[in-house]
């Protein structure tokens, strides 16, 4: 048992821009941390330098206190579980589980014991005699976490094991592992690109961004209170609506100025957020189920024209627009869109023109240039 401790990793591969660019971030001991982010941003590199498969360029790895930046990838004390399961199809899964007990010269008996433990731990005691062509893909990819419990490592290390999985199965397979891990309590490093696997599995969330770490924390605090605008609109199912807006602060309340529309909000949320000088441009962020689609009239409506419906069972989202075949604006002003999050059984259909409501407690505002959040007191 061990925490992990990436002390401003870089990974530079000839003269190309870094992979990953000055990685600090801690893993406590017993912590599941997911890296996730967009494909190339560097999260499979961190986890590939953290097993020992890529070199260093600089910075300082360490894994229970101990620098590893040297060290080989057999003398780390972690153990892997990839995308692709990498079974050996001739042995049956017991076998795959031992093996590397067995070479590691470990006796019949520990071996049998190891593996029969984390079989319980698996649910996979009934399958031990068979090979992996017989199981299903759950099956194959928990063989595969059980090779890497039997050792216990310090830490697991896990690049997109789930990738392959049908949906179903991926649902299933998240709460599994999430078990597992709690189970077990040993620091895990997950890396992935889906978010709803961060948000349903992570303790704390890890985002990076062009090799460079965006926000750790929490999955409810990067959801609520996003550090930049990339985050807000990368994190969430579908994101957070991102609209380009000027702000008209008045004596008692703040004008937010979207198009050539307009709403309101008080002082007092305002002053939550260190916004810029009247007249300034900037982002607003609203999550799709804060859009409120209402009958109303007045100064804290917007009025916008439905694109589309998409109806899921549970919900629906709502596609709204204006200005170019969304709600007409003024000629100046610029088209833009968002989706709403309403309830299943909605009476909208393409091209109704309807008025939407934001409530201020759940707006957010972006600086316009940096993408950096404007909340008071930053992330």
């Amino acid at each position: 048992m061990a925490d992990i401790d990436f002390d401003g990793v870089t990974k530079v591969y000839g003269d190309a821009h870094p992979a990953v660019d000055h990685l600090s971030l801690h893993i406590d001991d017993g912590e599941f941390m997911v890296l996730v982010g967009p494909s190339g941003c560097g999260k499979t590199t961190a986890l590939r330098m953290l097993a020992g498969l890529e070199e260093i360029s600089s910075g300082t790895l360490r894994i229970g206190g101990t620098v590893v930046n040297n060290t080989l990838p057999k003398d780390r004390d972690v153990a892997m579980v990839f995308q692709n399961y990498a079974l050996y199809p001739h042995m049956s899964v017991a076998q795959n589980m031992g093996f590397a007990l067995k070479i590691r010269g470990e006796s019949k008996r520990e071996i049998a014991r190891k593996v029969d433990d984390a079989a319980r731990i698996l649910r996979l005691t009934e399958y031990l005699d068979r090979r992996p062509k017989a199981l299903s893909g759950g099956q194959r990819q928990r063989v595969a976490m059980g090779r890497a419990i039997v050792r216990s490592p310090q830490a697991f290390l896990m690049d997109e094991p789930l990738s392959n999985l049908d949906a179903k199965l991926r649902v299933e397979m998240r709460s599994e592992i999430a078990r597992i891990q709690r189970l077990l309590s040993v620091a895990t490093v997950y890396v992935t690109h889906d978010q709803v696997e961060a948000m349903t599995m992570g303790d704390r969330v890890a985002v990076l961004r062009d090799g460079q770490l965006q926000q750790v924390a929490t999955p409810q605090d990067i959801y609520d209170r996003p550090a930049n605008e990339f985050v807000a609109g990368f994190m969430g199912s579908p994101p957070m609506n991102l609209v380009p807006c000027r702000l008209r602060p008045g004596h008692s309340r703040v004008e937010v100025l979207v198009a050539d529309q307009s709403f309101e909000i008080p002082l007092g949320y305002a002053d939550s957020h260190a916004l810029p000088e009247a007249g300034a441009d900037v982002v607003l962020g609203v999550r799709p189920e804060d859009v409120l689609i209402a009958d109303a009239t007045g100064a804290n409506v917007l009025k916008v024209r439905v694109e589309r419906v998409e109806a899921l069972g549970s919900e629906a989202l709502v596609h709204l627009a204006w200005g170019e075949g969304g709600a007409p604006v003024a000629r100046d002003a610029r088209p833009g869109s968002f989706i709403a999050k309403v309830g299943p059984r909605v009476t909208f259909s393409p091209g109704d023109v309807v008025s939407v409501q934001v409530s201020p407690e759940h707006v957010h505002f972006f600086d316009a240039g940096s993408g950096v959040s404007l909340r008071a007191g930053g992330r």
